[in-house]
């Protein structure tokens, strides 16, 4: 056979493309050449696919080979195309025929002794193989349950290369193996604490309800000990469960980071914390060759927790502003466009100064006013601009501690009412394709459809008039106010829904 050929998926980001992998077996000095932009894992291939192959029992001719990548112009990236060009280069020898390979889509990284390794990103690559129209997909034993999740098309798992060729009709005898597996999910944690434990802030805890309503970002400024990352931890246990679509796209995010995926989609939104030491690369996404997700497309969907945020760099946290405004990250290289979801809920927490004293009723400040504001100011304000809710979060006194938890909101009660004001806002916007008051334009909500009567919005138009808003800021409280009214069962925003709405967005 001159040529051989089958599939694989490239992917960019949570997209993903078919490659054909193109083999030619001919006369010439042994040699084996991959062209077609391959990185350098892709690049060794060459040496994995000739040890597999022999381990296998079909040694590759001492021939010239050369395997193409098409399309030449796209960039690939990992080992996860070994198994495709080992199909392919043997194809040319005549062990399995050119109609088994047809429209069958080969993804895996090959062991010298051909076992095939697990790959990260297995549940978005076999995604884009069935949009593509492939019919099949051959991915490792150690990925065939992550693959098993898309629907609609065949997936088979396979413990080494031997049992790929046994299964496309070569007479080969079958010898089992061990397949070699990967991480193993971790059971999913149980939520971290009740909302029932926050002792003495009513205000705060109707905040997180009226966040987790309308999927609005919140900021918390008070002294170290008053409570801020207990409230942080507990907004994620607010959220209703993920949509099927959602539920796909961070399943997706977790595959491509290397992450176990499990036997079920992730149903609850992830949430994600990391160090204030944390890189631009580390928060949006990127690196070096393989672009990879960043903590905000990990917290698609979910929470993105940022505890002591002027200690972030200022760079990195102003990053943040244009997925806070689109809902996703393009990350753009030299050669390739790698798109990944950023629709998430992000939560800051500061200390009001760096001694964290400040307007502490039980300690001395030692900051001088210049300290306090260059602290803060790091904290840019196009970034707080797009914050819809700020609160000033005090230290619990001991009256407060003694009462206990008599009368306090429980996650349960809390999520409840969170999800039946979701219902509230699905139906109102749904048929205009928003599901969340954050996510409706404000030009919407100052349409004369949804406008207010010039009363119910005199405080709103007057705080836009002496500065105290922006035009962005003014349509933030509009979207706040319309989740007030969804978690109170009301209509429409009155002057009180309004009130509300501008203390929760003016509250430091």
């Amino acid at each position: 056979m001159p040529v051989a050929r089958t599939l694989a998926v490239a992917l960019h980001g949570v997209d993903g493309a078919l490659v054909e992998i193109e083999a030619d077996l001919a006369n010439g000095l042994p040699a084996f050449t991959i062209i077609g932009l391959p990185d350098a894992a892709l690049g060794e291939a060459k040496d994995r696919v000739r040890s597999a192959a022999s381990n296998s029992g079909c040694d590759l001719p001492n021939r010239k080979v050369t395997v193409n990548l098409s399309p030449a112009s796209l960039p690939k990236h990992g080992s996860g195309f070994d198994l495709g060009i080992a199909v392919a280069a043997l194809a040319t020898t005549g062990v399995v025929t050119a109609e088994a390979l047809e429209g069958v889509v080969h993804l895996g990284e090959l062991s010298l002794d051909g076992r095939l390794r697990p790959v990260a990103g297995v549940l978005p690559a076999v995604l884009a193989a069935r949009r593509a129209g492939a019919r099949a997909v051959v991915v490792p034993s150690g990925n065939a349950v992550e693959a098993g999740l898309v629907a609609g098309i065949r997936i088979v798992g396979a413990a080494s290369l031997r049992d790929v060729l046994i299964h496309h009709g070569a007479e080969l005898e079958a010898v089992p193996v061990d397949p070699l597996v990967g991480a193993t999910a971790e059971e999913p944690a149980g939520e971290e604490g009740d909302l029932s434990d926050v002792v003495g802030h009513p205000e705060a805890v109707e905040a997180l309800q009226v966040a987790a309503a309308g999927g609005h970002h919140l900021m918390m400024l008070g002294p170290p000990g008053a409570g801020k990352t207990l409230l942080a931890t507990r907004l994620a246990g607010l959220l209703p469960d993920l949509e099927p679509d959602a539920a796909v796209e961070v399943s997706s995010v977790r595959s491509l980071a290397g992450l176990p995926v499990g036997s079920a989609l992730v149903t609850r939104p992830p949430v994600e914390s990391p160090h204030h030491s944390a890189t631009m690369a580390s928060l949006i996404g990127g690196g070096s060759g393989l672009v990879r997700p960043g903590a905000i497309s990990r917290a698609a969907h979910g929470v993105l927790f940022l505890d002591e945020a002027p200690e972030f760099s200022a760079a990195v946290l102003d990053a943040l502003r244009q997925p806070l405004e689109t809902g996703q990250i393009t990350i753009h290289r030299a050669r390739a466009v790698a798109r990944f979801p950023a629709r998430f809920q992000l939560v800051l927490a500061a200390n009001p100064c760096p001694c964290g004293q400040a307007e502490s009723l039980d300690g001395a400040c030692t900051c001088t006013p210049m300290m306090r504001r260059r602290y803060l100011g790091r904290l840019s304000g196009p970034l707080l601009d797009r914050v819809d809710l700020r609160l000033t979060v005090r230290r619990v006194g001991a009256a407060q501690m003694t009462a206990g938890g008599e009368g306090a909101v429980t996650t349960t009660a809390a999520r409840a009412r969170v999800c039946s004001a979701r219902a509230r806002a699905r139906e109102r916007w749904g048929s205009a394709g928003w599901s969340l008051n954050s996510a409706v334009p404000g030009t919407v909500l100052r349409s004369p459809t949804w406008r207010l009567a010039p009363r119910d919005r005199a405080a709103l138009d007057r705080a836009l008039e002496r500065g105290a808003l922006t035009m962005r800021g003014y349509d933030r409280v509009l979207r706040i106010a319309w989740s007030i009214v969804d978690l109170d069962g009301a209509d429409r925003p009155s002057a009180d829904h309004i009130g509300r709405a501008l203390y929760l967005r003016q509250g430091l």
